[in-house]
């Protein structure tokens, strides 16, 4: 009784196809699919981005060059909360 045979799956997939129907289930599993390869395609673009973000257009024929000040970088690690002394009270 502690593990499920093939019998078990196999009530279970019938329930579930006359519960819902095979034209449900097989549109459900293409919502997946699509869900799948946006969340793919988003973490492609992710790492491709910030090189483009960084790409400045030469100037054109007789504008002078300006320069950017540099800017700040960001630290994207774990943030530290100031607990003050005395203050030894579970967060």
């Amino acid at each position: 009784m502690g593990s499920m045979s093939v019998w078990h799956w196999v009530i279970v997939a019938v329930v579930v196809m006359l519960l819902f129907g095979r034209g449900k289930v097989s549109e459900l599993m293409g919502d997946v699919a699509k869900g799948i390869k946006a969340f793919k395609k988003g973490m492609a673009e992710d790492e491709t981005a910030p090189g483009a973000n960084n790409a400045v257009p030469p100037p054109s024929a007789g504008e002078p060059v300006r320069t950017l000040p540099p800017q700040p970088t960001t630290h994207a690690g774990p943030q530290q909360t100031h607990v003050p002394a005395g203050d030894h009270k579970a967060l």
